[in-house]
């Protein structure tokens, strides 16, 4: 009885920092035999992972260049991981070291930091790509300057010598590192 062949399908996914997938597919393409890559970011229609799973059989293996470009959350992490074990399949991240066909035994603070970093990573893309749309429609991101009256009014009440900062602050709105940060300036 002759075993199936084993191929290793790569994936990969726009990302803020690897827009066109460029440094992901530097990573897989020595390493795997097919290629899927997403036309979109989105955590919706994954239309490629879809195909990737469909195409699966036993001993194949997904592999990617970190975990966060598969899933979109923990869960999400775990559903796909119970499809690929019905399936007989692998999966395995570079960036993290993981590869399910390994038997090897993690420790619990390898598996709670590899799980920390995979959040941290969600959570950094999801910041990025809100801070990405809202740059795009032209909404400043960061700390709201102070108006330019009330910093100009603050630094003349402070000059004079006749206020406290209390008051300055009661008055123009502007806190004493604030005041200080532009008197500097």
């Amino acid at each position: 009885m002759l075993e199936a062949i084993k191929m290793k399908y790569g994936y990969m996914r726009p990302t803020i920092a690897d827009n066109s997938c460029e440094q992901q597919l530097k990573i897989l393409k020595p390493i795997c035999e097919q290629m899927y890559q997403e036309e979109h970011d989105s955590a919706k229609n994954r239309s490629k992972l879809s195909e990737v799973i469909a195409s699966l059989l036993k001993g194949d293996k997904i592999i990617v260049a970190q975990l966060f470009t598969i899933a979109d959350s923990s869960r999400h992490l775990m559903e796909l991981l119970d499809i690929l074990e019905d399936k007989g399949a692998y999966l395995q991240s570079i960036k993290e070291d993981i590869d399910t066909e390994r038997k090897k035994e993690y420790s619990l603070s390898e598996m709670l930091s590899h799980l920390i970093e995979f959040q941290n990573e969600i959570i950094r893309e999801r910041t990025k790509k809100g801070m990405e749309y809202a740059r795009q429609h032209g909404k400043a991101s960061g700390r709201p300057r102070k108006a330019d009256e009330n910093v100009k009014k603050a630094m003349e009440m402070y000059q004079s010598k006749k206020y406290t900062l209390k008051e300055i602050k009661e008055e123009t709105g502007i806190s004493k590192s604030t005041l200080y940060r532009y008197l500097e300036h």
